[in-house]
């Protein structure tokens, strides 16, 4: 078995209304903040040789607003 974490975050140039809202929030706190960009993060245990691509693009993400990356610990 392996562990893989897909981090899943929206489209450069798409609206993030809860990135949007932590940024808000923040800086109302007096914080100074850049970009804030709320995603998520799936983790899944899988048989060495499954095609997570594959398993990612068809199943976890939506690729027309999301981009993703895959990291396996």
């Amino acid at each position: 078995m392996k562990r893989v974490r897909v981090l899943i975050r929206p489209k450069k140039g798409l609206l993030d209304p809860q990135g949007r809202a932590v940024k808000e929030m923040l800086e109302e706190q007096g914080f100074k903040v850049g970009n804030v960009v709320v995603g998520k993060m799936v983790e899944l245990d899988l048989e060495d040789g499954e095609d997570v691509r594959s398993l990612v693009e068809r199943f976890i993400v939506n690729p027309l607003i999301e981009d993703y990356e895959i990291e396996e610990t």
